[in-house]
């Protein structure tokens, strides 16, 4: 009878270790680095739109965020209407628009792209919204036609967490854009 108890004694402390291990997997499990694409985009954006917010009110900025009209969820990102358009315009995936348009790092002061400096005499590119950078998607029907609007991207509606070498960018920078909208075709 003492084997038994000594193997009952034993196997008792086991349980104990075992379900305290468990116990403490469980807890720390939770702790762990983000894994996902999904989740460090989530945790990329919340980083961009304080540093974008904190820099919109330090430079007494009247910029308004965008709101995504189908989740009606802030997306991070904020506009600042320098010269208002006129007219009125639907936009698309589809929509051309033409454009010219200066890019830095969000507090850099040197444009990594100015499209006024690229080719003389001045060229004004077009692209077709459904192909540019979702900031730029979300930002430009905040304007109209002959309009400049000022646009403050998260990494993420730019090009994330991938380097751009062409243009000298870390990853997950954040960009202000300077666009003047010279013609929206449907």
């Amino acid at each position: 009878m003492n084997f038994k108890k000594i193997n009952l004694l034993f196997i008792n402390q086991m349980n104990r270790v075992l379900l305290l291990a468990f116990f403490v997997w469980v807890c720390f499990s939770g702790c762990g680095k983000v894994n996902t694409l999904s989740e460090q985009a989530t945790v990329q954006l919340g980083i961009d739109s304080n540093l974008i917010r904190n820099y919109v009110k330090s430079h007494n900025l009247k910029a308004l965020p965008i709101i995504d009209q189908t989740t009606r969820l802030s997306t991070g990102e904020y506009y600042v209407i320098d010269t208002p358009g006129t007219g009125s315009a639907l936009f698309t995936n589809a929509t051309l628009i033409t454009v010219s348009y200066s890019a830095k790092v969000m507090g850099g002061a040197k444009n990594f792209v100015n499209t006024d400096s690229l080719a003389k005499p001045i060229f004004h590119p077009s692209f077709t919204l459904g192909s540019v950078i979702k900031g730029w998607q979300l930002g430009l029907p905040k304007s109209l036609k002959g309009g400049t609007i000022r646009l403050f991207v998260p990494s993420g509606y730019a090009y994330g967490p991938y380097a751009q070498t062409n243009y000298m960018l870390d990853p997950n920078s954040i960009l202000d854009f300077t666009i003047k909208l010279y013609d929206i075709t449907n």
